[in-house]
């Protein structure tokens, strides 16, 4: 098994958050084998039943939040299901430090998103059609990208993180 968890988790958030970036979707494909993901390399890094169905538990109430968050039109469908997929994989002691860290870092590129917003776009650069998206006020934000880069700092902390490597 060696490094495959961790190759497959950072290898999914990378393409989700620039995915998001690019065409503001996360596709459903992608939320649902990292969910399965989750739950094949757990028993194989040796997490105990009890501890999967925590983390199972922890997903669920993600994927509850996130679809009240998307009822509300704070963020995109995608992003619910990729918050819920995340959790499973964060588990009981990460989840709120990766929720929160998520929050900040979503705060940062919505700031930044309305301050490219604010500037004319280059001539050059509006052939680019995810950079004219991106730069359309009338647009959302690419949650996604916070999302994952949130996951991929909070990951190294995660109980099967760790089970990985000592497994590994």
């Amino acid at each position: 098994m060696n490094a495959l968890p961790i190759v497959v988790f950072s290898a999914a958030m990378i393409f989700a958050g620039l995915r998001d970036l690019t065409t503001m979707t996360i596709p459903n494909w992608l939320t649902a084998a990292l969910a399965l993901a989750f739950f094949a390399f757990a028993p194989l890094a040796a997490m105990p039943l009890s501890e999967i169905a925590l983390h199972a538990g922890v997903g669920f109430a993600a994927l509850l939040v996130g679809m009240g968050f998307f009822a509300m039109r704070w963020i995109g469908g995608g992003d619910a299901k990729l918050m819920a997929a995340v959790a499973l994989w964060t588990g009981v002691g990460q989840t709120l430090p990766y929720f929160v860290m998520a929050s900040l870092l979503g705060g940062v590129l919505t700031l930044l998103i309305l301050g490219f917003r604010s500037l004319p776009l280059p001539a050059l650069l509006v052939r680019q059609q995810w950079l004219s998206r991106l730069h359309d006020r009338g647009e959302g934000i690419p949650y996604g990208l916070a999302l994952a880069v949130a996951a991929l700092l909070i990951f190294p902390e995660t109980d099967i993180f760790r089970l990985v490597v000592a497994v590994g």
